[in-house]
């Protein structure tokens, strides 16, 4: 990773990802976001390649790629070039997935991952955020009670990612020994989705509310068994999952923008020789590979395993920081260079604005 330059493979990722979310993910974006609402067959077209089954060992089902967080966030950022919506409810099923690959005992890797290797769509999720004004991840209120061969949960999550559809949510609670994950079956008794949330971005992707009350989980469904998770871990590849959704958001702004930039007259010349408009476009593309050198570095030290542990906290962190300041600027560069054409529907700034003002608040929707 010393060079940054990706290898043969990892350009095929992301010229064959790029493709898709131009043929797929662009021209639907907005009807979609219009909509509030995902159609069935984009996810089974999505399905097809592969985003989940390439990373199940054969042994499950899948076909057995190398796991590389770094090849996640190439292809993270392709489809979110396409719509972050979109993207996200594509790589969905990897919430549930990667934590099960990463941190699952042996018998829950066998029970679940054969599971999303089927020719048909299946939805996992990841339930971490939760309602408060100064939610913090590291100190979440859900609780989970072991009681004789159950673990008792009760609270109540926010923001998960296609909660109506899940086939299995993870669910993260605070126990006596920390935080765990929890595997919670899409019937269990005590679960109940409690609406469909309403949001200034992210239309298209269904989010909601979620209330565990006496929720009782079978203490085999406690991710990772008697040595739990590694909660800290599973946070950072989330927060570099996003990053690199960020980038693909910001990219998509940046291009948008310069085209019309250049095509817009005003005055007799384009609007694109205006020192104005040519500095932030110029300051946008900079800030676009910084964010981008910082995400790839940090999938690079999550990829090194254990031994990077504590950098991986402190890089996820400050890459996601700095990329959800940086979007939302950028985004805000995309409006003022449309003026009065960045705050009609007729273009996709708008759509982008409203999606990168929630990326500083957003824990758990993305994983490397």
């Amino acid at each position: 990773m010393s060079t940054f330059s990706l290898d043969e493979d990892q350009r095929q990722i992301k010229e064959s990802m790029e493709s898709f979310a131009a043929d797929e993910l662009r021209p639907i974006s907005r009807d979609c976001d219009e909509k509030f609402e995902i159609p069935p067959e984009f996810l089974e077209k999505t399905w097809g390649l592969g985003l989940t089954a390439n990373i199940i060992p054969e042994e499950y089902g899948g076909y057995g790629f190398n796991r590389s967080c770094l090849n996640n966030v190439i292809m993270a950022e392709a489809l979110a070039h396409g719509d972050l919506s979109l993207s996200l409810a594509a790589m969905a099923p990897n919430l549930f997935v990667l934590p099960i690959l990463e941190m699952g005992t042996d018998a829950q890797k066998k029970k679940y991952l054969p599971t999303f290797c089927d020719d048909k769509y299946k939805v996992g999720t990841l339930a971490i955020m939760e309602h408060s004004i100064s939610y913090d991840p590291f100190n979440v209120q859900t609780k989970a009670v072991l009681n004789k061969d159950s673990y008792v949960l009760n609270g109540e999550k926010c923001l998960v990612p296609m909660a109506d559809q899940a086939e299995y949510m993870l669910v993260i609670a605070s126990t006596d020994k920390g935080a765990g994950a929890f595997i919670v079956d899409k019937n269990a008794a005590g679960m109940s989705l409690v609406e469909k949330e309403k949001n200034m971005g992210l239309n298209a992707l269904p989010l909601y509310s979620v209330a565990f009350k006496d929720c009782k989980v079978p203490v085999e469904n406690c991710l990772g068994g008697e040595r739990g998770i590694d909660y800290t871990r599973l946070l950072c590849l989330s927060r570099i999952g996003l990053s690199a959704t960020m980038v693909g958001v910001s990219q998509a702004v940046l291009d948008y923008s310069i085209k019309y930039a250049k095509e817009r007259v005003a005055f007799g010349f384009p609007i694109a020789t205006r020192q104005s408009i040519a500095f932030m476009l110029a300051d946008a593309a900079i800030e676009i590979e910084g964010i981008r050198s910082m995400t790839w570095k940090a999938a690079w030290t999550a990829d090194q395993g254990e031994a990077m542990n504590s950098e991986l906290l402190r890089i996820s962190y400050l890459t996601k920081t700095y990329a959800a300041e940086q979007a939302f600027k950028i985004a805000d560069y995309g409006v003022s260079i449309l003026g009065g054409h960045g705050l009609i529907r007729e273009h996709n700034i708008e759509l982008w604005f409203r999606n990168a003002r929630a990326f500083s608040m957003l824990e758990g929707l993305a994983m490397a």
